[in-house]
């Protein structure tokens, strides 16, 4: 618990169980100390969303406790959600004493081997004395070069053995074989910028690794100096407002139509702290099939992963940016983009996101509409599916206020995820957009907003449906619609959250719906806020399986503004496809 201390730790979210009960002991008293907070949550997975939440809202690292067992195991999904989205996580776990490890004795497994793919590190405290040096490793390892979760798993036996304590201070244990990532190159830097210099048609594509690294100013100064287009990741959503007119919003499987298109025509793309995923991309080899690429990120093992690069530059993002920034100082973009933004403002005017008209049922874009403007500082976490989507597409947030598993997409993140939020900022107003699947993933943490009067509004688009996997059905299964309607066995949102505790709220009439929700928001305490929309509505636009990102479903048609399905050989003049990178003829680069 000192250790924890030392390095800052204000909160830990957990639940005790046989194992970790030595911890909890000494737990209890440095609480009555006042060195930190306990967060008692009611399952093991929401003190890991919760932990990981934290951190992707404060910067700093999150930790969570779980005893042994099922205790542990509760744990994996929240520890892979952090590793896919790269988020600093220290998740502590009882085990069975050392004389029974390996003995399949009671509430014993092995975690240490369990979670060895999805951590970036991981120990088992053989020696109480080691402590103090482990906790201190693993403080810097979950926070340093690209951020991640990492385990200690302490034997029973260890938590109740007296030794002799030596504080570690933080930074100052380097386990063997680490290196903090080095600067970017001089002549990786200057290539890029000579790269920047040159197009006519850049676009930055910002992904998570912007936000780890605070680098949201610098890309802001990056793109007003050469006007350059903007579009982001799920994850990277707040790197660049995007109320800006440079900014093209998300791109990718449910990104905005203009994302997509101009990630389709550009001859210059800018990858910065983000990984070519494939919900991005869509078919790889019509993602930015006209395009040089630089490729900023600081985990090198991710650059060329996916696609090669023409320009790898290898280290922390904002470092970066920053040097293209101090290269270039003195540098404009001499109209050279002028054209480019042109056609983007075109696409931005005759494709843009539609909220569904005024009548019948509420419309869910016509809900997240209203929270943008009922509470557009908030932090927003979410769960997983259409509602998802639908929130990333209109919601508008600044840095670290969007909460979202992106990488793993974990149903049930959204409720928990909140509850970290709203500890590390009591005073500031935390809203969880959440489906009426998805939600009950995890609803038993309405409890924790309850004990600890953590004033979180929870607002459910309801439709009766896995959302997301009733429009994957209608569109590529044959409208067979398998397992996903959730109607039957729907609980009573309202009555539900009431008997935890928590105010609830029923919303189903347009007419009241901004007055509903105004007044729900303003409850001082948590609120349940269970909105019934469409049932029906499809998230738009879409990526279908196998198709470039310009191959949308769910557009109006304008082929008079339709990207050129053709291209010509400056070489020897044969055309082709436009998604080839080198002609069929003569071998020349496209």
């Amino acid at each position: 618990m000192d250790a924890l201390r030392l390095h800052g730790v204000k909160h830990i979210f957990g639940y005790p169980g046989g194992a970790i009960l030595p911890i909890y002991d000494e737990l209890h008293k440095a609480e009555a100390r006042g060195w930190l907070k306990h967060i008692l949550v009611r399952h093991e997975q929401g003190g890991t969303h919760a932990a990981d939440a934290y951190a992707r809202a404060t910067g700093q690292v999150g930790v969570c406790f779980g005893t042994s067992g099922p205790g542990a195991t509760n744990l994996v999904t929240g520890i892979a959600t952090a590793h896919m989205d790269s988020v600093p996580m220290v998740v502590i776990s009882g085990q069975v004493p050392r004389a029974s490890i390996g003995t399949d004795a009671f509430q014993e497994t092995d975690i240490f081997g369990i979670t060895l793919p999805i951590v970036k590190h991981s120990w088992v405290v053989r020696d109480p004395r080691d402590i103090g040096r482990i906790v201190a490793e693993a403080f810097l390892i979950a926070a340093s070069g690209r951020p991640g979760p990492v385990l200690i798993d302490v034997p029973k036996d260890v938590g109740l053995e007296e030794f002799d304590y030596l504080p570690v201070a933080p930074g100052s244990s380097v386990p063997k074989g680490f290196r903090l990532p080095t600067p970017p190159a001089a002549e990786a830097i200057q290539a890029a910028l000579e790269l920047i210099r040159q197009a006519r048609r850049p676009l930055l594509y910002v992904g998570g690794g912007a936000i780890s690294s605070g680098a949201h100013e610098a890309i802001l100064q990056l793109a007003e100096r050469f006007q350059l287009p903007v579009t982001t990741t799920l994850m990277g959503k707040g790197a660049f407002d995007e109320k800006l007119p440079l900014a093209l919003g998300m791109l990718g499987m449910h990104g905005t139509a203009y994302a997509n298109f101009a990630v389709t025509d550009c001859d210059l793309l800018i990858a910065t702290g983000a990984r070519f995923d494939d919900r991005v991309t869509g078919r790889l080899d019509g993602f930015a099939p006209r395009a040089q690429v630089i490729h900023i990120d600081i985990d090198a093992a991710e650059v060329g992963k996916t696609r090669v690069p023409e320009v790898p530059v290898v280290g922390d993002v904002k470092q970066a940016v920053e040097a293209l920034l101090a290269a270039s100082s003195g540098d404009s973009p001499e109209g050279r983009t002028e054209a480019w933004l042109e056609r983007i403002a075109s696409w931005k005017h005759h494709y843009p996101l539609v909220v569904p008209a005024a009548e019948g049922e509420i419309a869910p874009q016509e809900v997240v509409v209203a929270l943008r403007e009922l509470a557009p500082d908030a932090f927003y976490t979410t769960d997983v599916g259409q509602h998802q989507m639908w929130a990333a597409q209109f919601l508008h947030n600044g840095p670290r206020r969007w909460i979202s598993s992106a990488g793993l997409g974990t149903m049930g993140f959204g409720l928990p995820a909140a509850m970290g939020v709203q500890t590390a900022f009591p005073a500031e107003q935390v809203i969880c957009v959440a489906g009426d699947a998805s939600i009950l993933m995890n609803i038993q943490e309405l409890g924790t907003l309850a004990q600890y009067g953590l004033p979180v509004k929870v607002v459910v688009i309801n439709n009766g449906w896995q959302g997301m996997v009733r429009q994957w059905q209608e569109s590529f299964y044959g409208e067979r619609y398998s397992a996903s309607e959730m109607t039957s066995g729907m609980p009573d949102f309202e009555r539900l959250a009431e008997s935890f505790g928590v105010r609830g709220v029923l919303i189903s009439d347009r007419a009241s719906l901004h007055q509903q929700l105004r007044d729900a928001l303003d409850h001082p305490g948590p609120a349940f806020i269970d909105v019934k929309v469409r049932r029906n509505e499809n998230c738009y636009p879409m990526v279908p399986p196998g198709a470039s990102n310009a191959q949308m479903v769910g557009l109006p048609s304008h082929p008079e503004l339709a990207i050129d399905t053709t291209r010509t050989c400056g070489h020897c003049g044969t055309n082709t496809a436009s998604s080839h990178l080198f002609c069929p003829n003569c071998g020349a680069k496209l």
